[in-house]
C-alpha cells in the first residue's frame, strides 16, 4: 500500500471583497473616523470686510451714548435692544415690519427695528422710547398719551409714541388729517386711533408753546 497522501482540496479565494471583509474594513474606517485621526479641513477665515458667521463686537450709538454689544450678523436691531441690552421699550409683535410696535428713530428717520440688522446700525444715531423720559421732564408726547387715553393693552404704545415723536420732529404744526396720514404705518388692535391722534395734536400744541416761551 502506498504511503503517499492525497493533496487536500483548498477553496479558491473569491475575487474582490467578501461580506466579512467588507464589514471588517468598515469597522476599521469607523474607528479611525471616530477617533479623530482623519484630519478635517480647517474653516476658512471670512474675507476682509465680511463679518461672521460667529458673534462679533459692535458699538451702537443709542440715545446719544456709545454702547458695546456682541451680536451675530443676523441679529436685528430689535433683538439687540431687547435681548442683549435690556432695552425692552420697543415691542416684538408681528416681527415682519407690519405693525410698528418696534418703532425707533435712526438718523432722524422713523424705522422698524425688526427690519434692520444691528450691524447696519453701527455709526448711526439711534433713539428709543427710553430717551423720552430720561430728562428732567418727559417729552410732551408722553403725558399727552395719558391725557387722551391713547393706550389700552400697551403693546403698540411705544411704537406709536416714537412714530409720533418722529412725525412731530418733521412736522411740528400738523393738522388732524396730517396726523392721521403720518401715523399710518402703525397699527393698534385696541382701536385707540382717535385718542392717539388727539395726543399728537396736544403734544404739538405743547411743543409750540414751549418754543414760543
Amino acid at each position: 500500500m502506498s504511503s503517499r497522501k492525497e493533496p487536500e482540496n483548498k477553496p479558491t479565494p473569491e475575487k474582490g471583497f467578501s461580506r466579512r471583509g467588507f464589514l471588517g474594513s468598515a469597522g476599521v474606517a469607523g474607528g479611525v473616523l471616530g477617533s479623530g485621526l482623519v484630519e478635517q479641513p480647517a474653516q476658512a477665515a471670512p474675507p476682509p470686510g465680511v463679518t461672521g458667521p460667529g458673534e462679533t463686537s459692535i458699538t451702537l450709538t443709542i440715545n446719544g451714548k456709545p454702547v458695546n454689544v456682541t451680536v451675530e450678523p443676523r441679529t436685528t436691531l430689535l433683538d439687540a435692544l431687547r435681548d442683549r441690552l435690556a432695552m425692552t421699550g420697543a415691542k416684538r409683535v408681528c416681527d415682519r415690519g407690519s405693525c410698528g410696535a418696534c418703532t425707533v428713530i435712526v438718523d432722524a428717520k422713523v424705522m422698524y427695528a425688526c427690519t434692520m440688522l444691528a450691524i447696519d446700525a453701527v455709526g448711526r444715531k439711534i433713539e428709543t422710547i427710553e430717551n423720552l423720559t430720561s430728562g428732567a421732564r418727559p417729552h410732551p408726547i408722553v403725558p399727552a398719551f395719558v391725557n387722551n387715553d391713547g393706550m389700552q393693552c400697551g403693546y403698540c404704545t411705544p411704537g406709536f409714541v416714537m412714530a409720533a415723536k418722529g412725525f412731530l420732529d418733521r412736522n411740528p404744526n400738523p393738522t388732524y388729517e396730517q396726523v392721521k396720514a403720518g401715523l399710518g404705518g402703525n397699527l393698534c388692535r385696541c382701536g385707540t386711533y382717535v385718542g392717539i391722534r388727539k395726543a399728537v395734536m396736544e403734544a404739538a400744541s405743547e411743543l409750540k408753546g414751549g418754543r414760543n416761551a
